[in-house]
């Protein structure tokens, strides 16, 4: 068997525990981290559930600078993931918010690759696994 010509195992990236905004910050700078290593990458990107008792409203206007923050970062990375990476899995709770929702889905538009999402890490492990060999 030769190893040295296996493909690499997906990046496991766990924010599953930290508030939102915490979680989008710790996703981009794993993905930028992964962009710079120059190498074809694919990742499962397990996200928190929504915040218990905060409105859309509420979050949206408390977390407005660090949202643009996280839009300059994007932009500065996604030529990098375009390139590089191979999948990104969101595994995230089926009541998350519908924008978040729909970021998650808007796959190359948004992230510049291929994008699922799913509510169960072992098939995101697996469709991410099969995109490293891509």
């Amino acid at each position: 068997m030769d190893i040295q010509g296996a493909a690499p195992a997906p990046r496991e990236i766990d924010a599953s525990g930290l508030p939102m905004d915490r979680a989008q910050a710790l996703v981009l700078d794993e993905l930028r981290a992964l962009t710079e290593r120059a190498e074809p990458f694919a990742a499962i990107l397990l996200m928190p559930a929504p915040p218990e008792g905060r409105t859309a409203a509420v979050s949206a206007s408390a977390s407005g600078a660090s949202t643009a923050a996280r839009v300059r970062t994007l932009k500065l990375i996604r030529p990098g993931l375009t390139a590089l990476c191979r999948g990104l899995a969101f595994v995230a709770p089926a009541d998350i918010p519908a924008e978040r929702a729909a970021a998650i889905h808007s796959g190359e538009q948004l992230w510049g690759c291929r994008t699922m999402a799913t509510q169960d890490v072992t098939a995101a492990r697996a469709w991410a696994g099969a995109r490293v060999g891509d």
